[in-house]
């Protein structure tokens, strides 16, 4: 009972890092404009249709390529487009066609947007357009380096502070960023505080994961990590709702934050885990935690760490006496993971696998509002479509192998990337479900990878290999937001490099060596012996070695979680 109301008190608060990672969708969107103009409308005329107020022809503006013809009160006569005006010099009638001499000149009187989808956009807010649009792109690849960087600081943090402390400052700090991010009063201060809301997001669902993950027992250790990527989909589809009934995106970012405001006001509640605890050497601290879990578990006679202390004290005698080669150990770092051949093309697997499945995540997330029909609905659906994927890639790792489920999912990711092209624009309910199916299969891989890459590699440089596979998986979410920014030279482009990159990935992963059932590596040599023998490793270990990886399989959990997402 204790761990389960830790868990979802914690995993709630993950649903705020699905919020704010996709909350510029709306926020961020350009709807149609044209030039503005330096007088009152009299008259408006968009080809055969005339009305009296450029309002009324949005509902008829078709392309970037049109422009809108409009008379003032003074009776002077303006060619509207995008990113530039022209004065006609004869105005005797106003007609759409026009062969006469004109005067172009700039937008220097603003723009004119169309608010009948949204009342306000930052785009509309700071004119993010034409010469400016560049800007706009910006927003979401600024957002994702802070992710990048906010996971790296704060997962070192939690190692030296603790689990708590880090939980409490950063759901914290999503809400104080979420609502500074309404009030700032220009581009430049957006970005900066949204930069800090990037970090504090990424920071807590770091933290997060670990700190269910060291509260969880290990039977359930599995489910639980991989649905809180499902808390994280509920995030998303909290947005489609809140940016369908919200308009104006100060308000929308508002209500957004505003959405685990529960958690913050009780998140001071949630203790500190026993395993850092122990780690720090607070032993009654740490009794004092397992206490409240016998109390609230009804268990008579809760486990005493004394015990578990004496056990500790007598291994480490053990292994000095048994192994004096142990008392000097060697430090690792990067260049480990390409130690030999084996290794190294392991490595540069994985690490295509992270890039692609991220690239992949937020590429069909971040599209979806471009796919025709109700964009609200579309962005729905995406994250509805990650629920059901976590709980069949927690059954297939675990029936068929993780290479067995891996690679048929990114193979038919890729597949679906190239059904995708040939699918008729006009069919829009059979291209949001072809998305759909694409956003699930690269899902599954995405939620995949992390346990796989822990089983990849020995204990001594495992952290080291999920950390680094981490990283390329950030750098695939910085790219993505430029890789839909393609749809403008071709509409397939992003689709299609997710689908080379996807059949790549699916391709290398054959050489991959299977993980399931299969002991635990100590050393670079026994997993290299994994790659070249897949059979050798089903038993055929020293017995210290098998004995080792035994005892190590409670502390795996919470290693290799470290330093995930």
């Amino acid at each position: 009972r204790f761990q389960a109301c830790v868990y979802f008190a914690s995993v709630f608060q993950a649903m705020s890092c699905g919020i704010h990672y996709l909350a510029s969708v709306f926020m961020a969107v350009t709807p149609n404009f044209v030039c503005g103009i330096p007088g009152n409308v009299s008259s408006v005329l968009f080809y055969n249709s005339s009305e009296s107020s450029i309002e009324d022809i949005w509902t008829l503006w078709t392309s970037t390529e049109n422009y809108i013809v409009v008379q003032l009160e003074n009776g002077e006569v303006w060619e509207l487009n995008q990113c530039s005006r022209s004065k006609r010099e004869v105005s005797l009638d106003l007609a759409y066609e026009y062969r006469g001499n004109k005067s172009i000149l700039s937008c220097s009187d603003g723009f004119l947007y169309d608010d009948t989808k949204w009342r306000s956009t930052v785009v509309t807010q700071w004119d993010l357009v034409c010469d400016r649009e560049w800007l706009a792109k910006l927003i979401q690849p600024t957002f994702m380096l802070g992710v990048l960087i906010g996971a790296v600081i704060f997962g070192d943090i939690a190692d030296r502070l603790g689990r708590q402390r880090v939980i409490w400052f950063t759901s914290a700090g999503q809400f104080v960023f979420g609502i500074a991010v309404a009030f700032t009063f220009d581009y430049y201060s957006f970005v900066i505080v949204r930069f800090l809301l990037a970090m504090v997001s990424s920071g807590y669902l770091v933290v997060a994961f670990v700190y269910v993950t060291e509260f969880v027992g290990i039977k359930a250790r599995t489910w639980a990590s991989m649905h809180v990527h499902a808390f994280f989909a509920m995030g998303i589809m909290v947005v489609a709702l809140v940016g369908f009934l919200v308009r104006t995106w100060w308000l929308y970012q508002i209500f957004l934050s505003i959405a685990t405001l529960p958690f913050v006001l009780c998140c001071w509640m949630l203790p500190e885990t026993p395993f850092w605890l122990l780690s720090e050497e607070r032993y009654d601290d740490a009794q004092k935690v397992i206490n409240i879990m016998a109390r609230w578990n009804k268990v008579s006679s809760p486990f005493k760490v004394s015990e578990l202390c004496s056990v500790q004290q007598d291994d480490l005698v053990g292994g000095r006496t048994g192994d004096d080669d142990t008392s000097s150990t060697k430090k690792h770092n990067i260049l480990d993971l390409f130690c030999n051949w084996h290794i190294a093309r392991r490595t540069i697997t994985v690490w295509l696998i992270w890039f692609t499945g991220s690239l992949g995540y937020y590429v069909f997330s971040l599209s979806s509002v471009s796919l025709g029909g109700n964009e609200y609905l579309n962005l729905f659906l995406i994250g509805a479509v990650e629920l059901p994927c976590y709980i069949i890639a927690c059954i297939a790792m675990d029936k068929l192998g993780r290479r067995n489920t891996l690679i048929p999912f990114l193979i038919l990711s890729a597949l679906i990337c190239v059904l995708i092209m040939f699918i008729p624009q006009d069919f829009n309910i059979l291209i949001i479900l072809a998305n759909m199916a694409g956003k699930f299969s690269i899902g599954v891989a995405f939620g995949l990878i992390y346990l796989y890459t822990a089983e990849l590699y020995p204990t001594i440089v495992r952290s080291l290999a999920v950390g680094s596979g981490s990283m390329m998986c950030r750098v695939g979410s910085v790219v993505a937001p430029f890789c839909v920014y393609l749809r403008s030279i071709w509409i397939f482009m992003p689709l299609l490099l997710v689908g080379i990159m996807a059949l790549l990935s699916g391709i290398l992963t054959i050489m991959l060596p299977e993980t399931l059932g299969k002991p635990l590596t100590n050393t670079l040599a026994e997993a290299t012996e994994m790659g070249r023998n897949k059979k050798s490793c089903s038993g055929k270990t020293s017995p210290a070695h098998s004995g080792a990886a035994l005892e190590k399989i409670e502390m795996f959990g919470q290693e290799t979680v470290s330093t995930e997402k």
